[in-house]
């Protein structure tokens, strides 16, 4: 008998644990971000944390880094790339449901502060031999895609390969390379200049907007969210003009405009 009392002991002791662990994992929320919008989706959630109650994860890396890590893993909430082709590319898949436009994401050319070297907003410079270039990678990233767009535009894409000091993964690392003295140049997603970590080093050079197009920033939610609710609250919030508020605050064009 104390044998089978003990037993089921265990047994309870087991199913509490259980059910707090499931507890537990019920209030994690997991945010997908490109690495460019990571600052305001960081206050962003902070807030949904205070107001519901809740933990939210937010993984960073390249759009189609991230999206690849969602696909194969099938768990978390929210996916927000860096352009809102990587919804159109992806949307066959069926992993991607709702989306609010929460601003956009504009490319232009990034120089240490002060501009030393004299650049200009062409983007010809990017194929200057006295120059440090670096650029993003096509495959990786956001900002990889939008250079490979802008520069084939001009006719200069493969010019700017050859001559470029190296090829990086995101825009992260694109302003490391001014932090690290690699780049006199980069091609970058422009609000990453108004961080804090970096207005101090760098200035932007803001490119003709008929080239450098606003690229709308999209966050998705995942068709296989455990918790759809939180999720779409968190959306409301970051399209709503509180949300918008955050955005602007860190360079980025806010939702009330079409371009």
């Amino acid at each position: 008998m104390l044998r089978l009392i003990a037993s089921l002991l265990v047994l309870f002791l087991a199913a509490c644990d259980s059910t707090e662990m499931s507890s537990a994992k019920r209030s994690e929320l997991l945010v997908y971000c490109g690495i460019t919008m990571a600052h305001p989706i960081k206050e962003i959630a902070s807030i949904v944390e205070q107001e519901k109650g809740v933990k939210i994860l937010i993984t960073q890396g390249g759009s189609e880094d991230l999206y690849e890590s969602l696909a194969n893993s099938r768990q978390g909430d929210l996916y927000l790339p860096g352009s809102a082709s990587y919804r159109k590319r992806h949307l066959y898949e069926g992993l991607l449901g709702d989306y609010v436009h929460v601003g956009y994401n504009q490319a232009a050319l990034m120089v240490p502060k002060g501009n030393p070297k004299n650049i200009s907003n062409d983007v010809v410079e990017l194929t200057r031999k006295d120059l440090g270039v670096v650029i993003a990678n096509a495959g990786t990233g956001s900002i990889g895609r939008e250079t490979k767009r802008i520069l084939s535009e001009r006719d200069i894409y493969q010019a700017v390969l050859d001559n470029a000091v190296y090829l990086t993964t995101d825009s992260r690392n694109l302003n490391r390379a001014i932090h690290n003295k690699d780049a006199d140049l980069i091609l970058n997603w422009r609000a990453t200049a108004f961080f804090g970590e970096n207005k101090a080093v760098m200035d932007v050079i803001d490119l003709p907007p008929e080239l450098a197009k606003p690229k709308k920033l999209l966050i998705n939610q995942l068709s296989f969210s455990s918790y759809p609710e939180v999720g779409k609250y968190f959306m409301e919030l970051a399209a709503s003009e509180r949300g918008q508020e955050i955005f602007r605050r860190y360079g980025f064009l806010d939702n009330s405009k079409e371009y």
